[in-house]
């Protein structure tokens, strides 16, 4: 059995006059946007043997093909750049080379946190591409690693938070897909036992039930403007909406050391 350890980047939608225009010359479907709220632009993983052996490495940017142009907040926080993707394949391809990669030993998938698996799978459905070659069984790195740690209930640590108290040393950039994901392989090395056994993974959005949470963003940005009394421009609501969809996954948590 293989360890296929990996971690995704992703962008989402940022309207600029430049990409409406072109949405609307190309017949672009706002409902499109909407299936497909974060689109995967860079696939990093390693794959590992029982005895954490690393046996090979993957790495692909992935050229978007609905959110074409990369949000300014992504483009600062993974430092990946329009010209980096440009040049890139679109998803399809990347998917099939990272199915390969995957091999057909029995694997188990591991991740920082949930939602990567969630979301490649909603990439996957978009493009209407087979889910037979992708393992079921994972492991959240993420949530081991905060029982590890003895974090509270509903507080998951953060990936550089876990790395320096950990004492791992530095490899590159966090928010670099090849990176992140070298990390979690390196805390899973740490904190493995005997009592951390994969899971089958079951896609929420076949679940039979009809409640849902949204939250209401519009009262979101109503609170804003009463707090800074003023009207929000559409990058600062395009902000706002960034940063709670990341600050869902829960990934900047931060956990300290108390002293003893």
């Amino acid at each position: 059995m293989n360890y296929i350890i990996f971690d995704l980047e992703f962008n989402q939608k940022y309207e600029d006059k430049k990409e409406h225009c072109l949405e609307k010359n190309q017949g672009v479907e706002k409902s499109n946007n909407l299936s497909l709220p974060f689109e995967i632009i860079q696939i990093g993983a390693l794959k590992l043997n029982e005895d954490f052996e690393n046996i090979s490495t993957f790495n692909f940017l992935i050229k978007p093909t609905i959110h074409t142009t990369l949000h300014p907040y992504v483009e600062n926080l993974t430092k990946i750049s329009n010209n980096d993707i440009s040049s890139s394949e679109t998803f399809p391809n990347i998917y099939d080379k990272f199915t390969k990669f995957i091999g057909e030993e029995e694997a188990v998938l591991c991740v920082w946190g949930i939602v990567d698996i969630k979301e490649l799978l909603r990439n996957i459905k978009f493009h209407n591409i087979s889910t037979n070659s992708l393992p079921l069984k994972y492991i959240d790195v993420q949530s081991h690693a905060s029982k590890y740690f003895n974090s509270k209930k509903g507080i998951k640590i953060g990936l550089k938070n876990a790395i320096e108290l950990l004492d791992i040393p530095l490899h590159g950039d966090f928010h670099d897909a090849s990176n992140d994901a070298y990390y979690t392989a390196e805390v899973l090395k740490k904190i493995f036992n005997k009592n951390i056994k994969p899971l089958l993974y079951t896609n929420p959005s076949r679940s039979t039930s009809s409640v849902k949470e949204k939250v209401d963003m519009n009262g979101v940005f109503d609170q804003f403007k009463k707090m800074y009394k003023r009207s929000l421009t559409k990058e600062e609501k395009s902000m706002i909406s960034l940063a709670y969809n990341m600050g869902r996954t829960k990934q900047f948590v931060i956990i300290r050391k108390e002293d003893s």
